[in-house]
C-alpha cells in the first residue's frame, strides 16, 4: 500500500520533530524585551508554558473531535489564562456550527452560570468572537433543577444556545460566592448528529500538534502584550475596551477592569470602590503573565460575599506584600511579587462607578 504523505512523516518522525521545534519558538513571548527577566518570573514564565502546552493538547490533540464533543478544563488551579477568575469554574468543548448538539444538566446553587459559543480561537488570530450566549436566568429549568439545550445554527423550541457557521468552540462558566456552601452545576454535551466513528485518524495527529503548538505561542504572545499596555496605566484601574475582551472569549455580561500593579517593598496599594447592583463581583490579583495568584494556599482575590464593606456600602481593599492588621480586613497577598496583573469585574452590573486607587508606604496603613 502507498503511504501518504501524512503517514510518511509520522513513520519517519518527521510530524514530532517538527512539532518539537515548533515549541521552541511558541515560547518566545516569555522573553521578549520589557518583560521581568528576574528568577521568579522567569521560573513562573516557564511554568506558564507547560500550562499552556497541557491546555493546548487536551483542546487540539485529546478533545478536538466536534463530532464527539466532552467537556474539559481549559483553565484551572494549574493551567490558567487571561486573569482566570479564582470563584470560576471553567469548562469547555469543541463544536462546530456543521452540527447540532444536546446538553443536559443540573443546575446547581451557583449565583452565574452561562454558556457560549465562540468562532475563532487563539490558535488562529487571538481572538473568541461570541456567536451565541444562553445565561442561567434566561433557561428553563424543573422543580429539581434539570435542564436541557439544543445547540445549533437554527433556532429551536425552549432553552437554545445559538451557533453560526463559523463556531467552532464553546465556553461555560461558573461563578462561586462561597463554594464551601454553593452546589456546582453538572451538565454534558452530545452531538446529536455525528457522522463518524469515535477512532483516531492518523491524518489528523500533525495538523493538531501544529494547533497545540500555535496555542501556547498565541496566547503567550496575546497576554504580554495586554500587559505591557496596561503598564501606561500601572496601580490603576480604568474600564477596559469591552469589545475587545468580548472578541477574546469575554462574557457578554461581565464588565473588565484589567490593568497591571507594580509595589516597593514598603508599598501598599489601596483600592477604594462603591460596588453596584449586580449578580456578583470580585477582585484578584495576578502575576506578570496573567494568571491568577494560588487562591488555594493565599488570599488573594475578594467577592461580594466575603469583602468587608464601609459603613457608606463601599468597599476598601489593600494589595501588599505583608499582613497589615486587622484595620484591613479586605487584604490581598502579593506572594512575594514585586508586579502583576489585576482585575475588578461585575457581573450583570446595572452601572459602573469609578475606582480609586492610590499606592502608600506600607506603615501609612496604620497611621
Amino acid at each position: 500500500m502507498v503511504q501518504s504523505d501524512a503517514e510518511r512523516r509520522l513513520a519517519d518522525g518527521s510530524a514530532w520533530r517538527d512539532f518539537c521545534r515548533s515549541l521552541e519558538e511558541a515560547g518566545e513571548a516569555i522573553f521578549r524585551e520589557g518583560t521581568p527577566s528576574d528568577a521568579l518570573h522567569r521560573a513562573e514564565g516557564l511554568r506558564y508554558l507547560t500550562r499552556l502546552l497541557r491546555a493546548g493538547l487536551e483542546s487540539h490533540v485529546e478533545s478536538s473531535d466536534p463530532r464527539h464533543p466532552r467537556f474539559f478544563q481549559l483553565s484551572s488551579e494549574t493551567v490558567k489564562i487571561g486573569n482566570d477568575n479564582p470563584d470560576n469554574v471553567y469548562h469547555n468543548a469543541n463544536v462546530s456550527g456543521a452540527y447540532e448538539y444536546r446538553i443536559r444538566g443540573q443546575r446547581g446553587s451557583v449565583p452565574y452560570l452561562s454558556f457560549g459559543t465562540k468562532a475563532g480561537g487563539y490558535e488562529r488570530d487571538g481572538s473568541m468572537p461570541p456567536t451565541g450566549q444562553l445565561d442561567v436566568s434566561d433557561m428553563e429549568v424543573d422543580a429539581d433543577g434539570r435542564f436541557e439545550i439544543h445547540v445549533s445554527c437554527r433556532e429551536r423550541p425552549g432553552n437554545w444556545l445559538p451557533m453560526a457557521p463559523e463556531t467552532v468552540s464553546m465556553i461555560v462558566r461558573q461563578t462561586f460566592e462561597d463554594r464551601a456552601r454553593e452546589q456546582p452545576a453538572s451538565y454534558t454535551i452530545e452531538c446529536v448528529d455525528p457522522d463518524a466513528a469515535d477512532t483516531l485518524d492518523a491524518e489528523s495527529i500533525e495538523p493538531a500538534l501544529r494547533r497545540a503548538s500555535a496555542f501556547v505561542r498565541n496566547t503567550s504572545a496575546l497576554f504580554v502584550d495586554w500587559m505591557q499596555r496596561f503598564a501606561k496605566h500601572s496601580n490603576a484601574l480604568p474600564p477596559n475596551d469591552q469589545a475587545l475582551c468580548q472578541r477574546v472569549g469575554g462574557d457578554a455580561n461581565i464588565h473588565y477592569h484589567n490593568s497591571h500593579w507594580r509595589l516597593a517593598p514598603d508599598e501598599a496599594l489601596l483600592v477604594e470602590f462603591e460596588p453596584p447592583e449586580c449578580t456578583t463581583w470580585n477582585f484578584q490579583l495576578s502575576n506578570y503573565w496573567m494568571e491568577s495568584l494560588d487562591y488555594r494556599y493565599h488570599r488573594i482575590h475578594v467577592n461580594k460575599h466575603d469583602a468587608r464593606h464601609e459603613a457608606d456600602g463601599s468597599v476598601r481593599i489593600v494589595a501588599a506584600h505583608a499582613d497589615p492588621g486587622p484595620r484591613w480586613p479586605n487584604w490581598l497577598d502579593t506572594c512575594a511579587h514585586p508586579e502583576g496583573a489585576m482585575l475588578l469585574r461585575s457581573v450583570g452590573a446595572s452601572s459602573h462607578p469609578p475606582i480609586a486607587t492610590r499606592v502608600l508606604r506600607f506603615a501609612e496603613l496604620s497611621a
